[in-house]
């Protein structure tokens, strides 16, 4: 870890990371975890990984997030994968957020993919 560098724990995430985390919560999405990639990848900083129980649901969830963040005024380079929300994936550049269905997430095992980051769970 480099100088002036944050340890990985709850405590000291972004607020973005913080913001997304508790939006996802209030729309009761499971399985909620937080990969730090900042040592594995130039691409972003952090996956935000949930799922929910229904298309439905995972819409509810992103819209919240969405929603949480732009009242910060920070907002979304993209958003895929809204028409089925089988996988939602909302990239804010250093933060990336993939929004799941329950056999989606089992299928792409995104965790296991990226088993050498450091990981937190909710």
């Amino acid at each position: 870890m480099k100088d002036g560098e944050k340890k990985f724990c709850k405590r000291n995430l972004p607020k973005e990371v913080k913001l997304t985390i508790k939006a996802s919560q209030a729309k009761k999405a499971e399985g909620l975890c937080v990969l730090d990639l900042r040592e594995l990848t130039s691409f972003t900083d952090y996956f935000i990984i949930m799922n929910g129980n229904s298309s439905r649901q995972n819409i509810a969830i992103y819209q919240n997030i969405e929603e949480q963040l732009r009242k910060e005024n920070i907002n979304p380079f993209g958003v895929e994968g809204l028409e089925r929300a089988e996988w939602i994936l909302i990239d804010y550049g250093s933060l990336v957020i993939h929004i799941f269905s329950k056999t989606t997430r089992e299928h792409y095992a995104l965790e296991k993919l990226w088993a050498d980051a450091p990981r937190l769970d909710y």
